[in-house]
C-alpha cells in the first residue's frame, strides 16, 4: 500500500491532485491518503482528512512506499520503519509553506538511499512510476549521516 501524508499543519493540494491523477491511471494499486485540510478531495484514492497517532502508525507500518512533502516528523518516522520515501517538497511561491525551508533540505535528504526527490508533479509521476517498475519498494536498512541525538532532539520537538 502506498500512503500519502501531508502532515497536520497544512494542506498540501498539490501533491494530492498529483497523486489523485496518479491513482486514476494505476487503479491496481492501492493508496490511502491523509489530505490535511484540504478543499480537494480525491476521486481515485481512499483518504481522510487527519488521523490519530495510532492510525497514522499502523497506515506506516503497512506501506509500501510513503509519498509526503519534505517534513522531518515523516521523514524520521518512515526511516524508523524503513520506509521508501517520496518526496516533493512545498513551495513558497505557491503559497504552501511559510518560507523555503522544505527546498534547503532537499540537498540534504537526497543522500539518503531510502529517499528520492521528486522537485514537482510531473516527476513525482514519472519517479513513481519508475520506482513502481524497477521493484525499489523494498524496505532497505538505512544509515543515517546524522547522531542518534540529533534524532532524539528532533524527534521531542515534533511530538512537542
Amino acid at each position: 500500500m502506498i500512503f500519502v501524508t501531508v502532515g497536520s499543519q497544512l494542506p498540501f493540494k498539490r501533491l494530492i491532485e498529483a497523486m489523485d491523477l496518479w491513482a486514476g491511471d494505476h487503479k491496481d494499486q492501492p493508496i490511502f491518503a491523509q489530505i490535511g485540510d484540504s478543499d480537494y478531495l480525491p476521486k481515485n484514492m481512499t483518504f481522510c482528512q487527519s488521523m490519530t497517532p495510532i492510525e497514522y502508525d499502523k497506515r506506516l507500518k503497512e506501506a509500501t512506499l510513503v509519498i509526503s512533502h519534505v517534513g522531518t516528523g515523516v521523514i524520521i518516522n518512515a526511516l524508523e520503519q524503513n520506509k521508501p520515501l517520496l518526496l516533493m517538497p512545498r513551495l513558497l511561491d505557491k503559497k504552501e509553506i511559510r518560507n523555503n525551508h522544505q527546498l534547503t533540505s532537499v540537498d540534504y535528504f537526497s543522500t539518503f538511499s531510502n529517499i528520492t526527490i521528486a522537485p514537482n508533479e510531473k516527476t513525482l509521476d514519472t519517479l513513481l512510476t519508475q520506482m513502481l517498475d524497477d521493484n525499489r519498494l523494498e524496505n532497505k536498512p538505512v544509515k543515517p549521516t546524522i547522531s542518534d541525538e540529533l534524532i532524539t532532539v528532533i524527534q521531542k520537538f515534533v511530538a512537542a
